[in-house]
């Protein structure tokens, strides 16, 4: 990691981390909305309650770990999740993914975090080996994840 520093960014970074959200999406064919994204992590840095963000950088931004947290009963006390975390593939393997992600779980500890969480591609082996070397692992029971977009009003029950 030779003149790599790892730093959170600010929104000075939002362009650079526009570029990078771009490449990561790209690599899973997902179409970006740039404007969509710049308001995403603007959104996040002005919140530092809902979590933070990482940077590799050399000069120019080469990965990010993204950050977010919430209350969770099952601990009783914040849960975090990895959203993002994506290094540009000319410096994989060379412990930046790594770095970011001792900054992102050091930052959980200090914000008292019981638990962390990460969605994983199932053919994504080198994602599944980093998250496995920080002790993340799937889960061992019956659990499933779901999800729904939610576009309704509060009031309104969906069909």
């Amino acid at each position: 990691m030779n003149g790599v520093r790892i730093r959170q960014a600010g929104a000075a970074d939002i362009p650079a981390l526009v570029d990078l959200m771009e490449a990561f999406y790209a690599e899973s064919s997902y179409p970006l909305d740039h404007d969509w994204a710049a308001k995403s992590f603007e959104t996040l840095l002005a919140q530092p309650a809902l979590g933070a963000i990482w940077v590799a950088d050399n000069g120019r931004l080469l990965g990010h770990a993204v950050l977010t947290v919430r209350y969770a009963m099952e601990f009783g006390a914040l849960a975090a999740a990895i959203d993002d975390l994506f290094v540009h593939a000319g410096y994989r393997r060379q412990g930046v993914a790594r770095a970011l992600l001792a900054a992102l779980l050091d930052d959980c500890s200090a914000r008292g975090c019981k638990s962390i969480h990460v969605e994983v591609g199932a053919s994504n082996t080198g994602a599944t080996a980093l998250y496995g070397r920080f002790g993340l692992q799937p889960y061992q029971d019956d659990r499933i994840t779901l999800h729904r977009e939610l576009g309704f009003a509060a009031n309104e029950v969906p069909a």
